[in-house]
């Protein structure tokens, strides 16, 4: 299958795939397989980040789809992110080395600031206090930014943006930066719609990237009788109108407003199924009755964060 997926224009005139593939969750042994059959199948674009522990096995995929001549470097669109625990300036180019050498590459393509809270800064992922809390850095998020613009400077990466950071956020750093972010990439589905956000991102010339898509169903934390979002049943109504799945339906309606939007899977069959959507379109009404579905169902609200002063979810977007 020959996948055609449109580009959307950053504000830099650089251009990102609109569709890729997510890798948070997918273990280490499952996700080498994921991507090589993702690039087989026409994915271009690999979403990443040191955090996910899985940046070696992504890497191992792309040197055997570009050793084998199915695609180049320059075809490929690769996103990573800076974790919590390298966000002071001085850190930023040791992080983003350490994933270029864990992914195999000389750059990326884009580089994220993961979440704008920090934590203290050292190797240790999640540095937790005796209180099992993690243990907070002050560093400020703007601070942060001119390393990641020092490593955009340097070619380590083509382009750079911003992870779960909120309006306030955003401006700040649009207040106080030499390069633009080019990209919030924010949890966005139909329970939780971000219709604000993502005006206020769009207004500023940043595009949105999707993530959780679908809902996260396979996410570590999920409790019994929490809402399944692919089990909606208005949203199965609306996809036996277009004879697609669900999970094709809520793709599309990222699609359809305009945002990036990277599903995970590493199942051959679902990563197939995701990017069967590019032959049709929602309605205008669609969409909008999708919107109504927001219950504000946030599913990464890494609440035990919420002390410190950058954790980006006490203000209403």
């Amino acid at each position: 299958m020959a996948l055609s997926v449109p580009k959307i224009k950053f504000n830099n005139g650089n251009e990102i795939p609109s569709f890729g593939l997510g890798t948070w969750k997918s273990k280490p042994g499952e996700v080498t397989e994921a991507v090589k059959y993702a690039i087989e199948i026409g994915y271009r674009h690999i979403d990443c980040a040191h955090v996910y522990g899985n940046e070696k096995e992504v890497g191992a995929a792309l040197k055997a789809k570009i050793g084998e001549g199915l695609v180049k470097r320059e075809d490929l669109f690769i996103t990573s992110k800076l974790w919590n625990s390298f966000h002071k300036p001085e850190s930023v180019e040791k992080a983003i080395k350490k994933t270029l050498s864990d992914l195999g590459l000389d750059y990326l393509d884009l580089y994220l600031i993961h979440w704008p809270m920090a934590y203290e800064d050292g190797d240790v992922l999640f540095p937790t206090g005796p209180d099992g809390k993690p243990k907070l850095s002050d560093t400020d998020y703007v601070d942060t930014w001119k390393g990641m613009e020092g490593v955009c400077e340097k070619g380590l990466t083509k382009n750079i943006g911003l992870s779960n950071f909120n309006s306030e956020q955003v401006e700040r750093v649009l207040k106080s930066c030499k390069i633009k972010p080019v990209t919030n990439q924010i949890e966005c589905h139909p329970y939780l719609c971000q219709q604000q956000l993502t005006k206020f991102c769009k207004d500023r010339g940043l595009v949105i990237t999707a993530y959780s898509p679908l809902g996260s169903p396979d996410r570590p934390w999920a409790k019994p009788g929490d809402p399944i979002l692919l089990d909606d049943k208005k949203l199965i109504e609306i996809s036996k109108k277009y004879n697609k799945t669900p999970a094709q339906v809520v793709i599309r309606y990222q699609l359809d407003r305009g945002h990036v939007v990277i599903p995970k899977s590493v199942t051959k069959a679902r990563i197939m199924e995701n990017a069967q959507v590019f032959d049709f379109k929602l309605t205008p009404e669609d969409i909008a009755y999708i919107n109504t579905f927001d219950c504000n169902g946030r599913i990464c609200p890494m609440s035990d964060c919420d002390k410190s002063p950058h954790w980006p979810f006490n203000i209403p977007f």
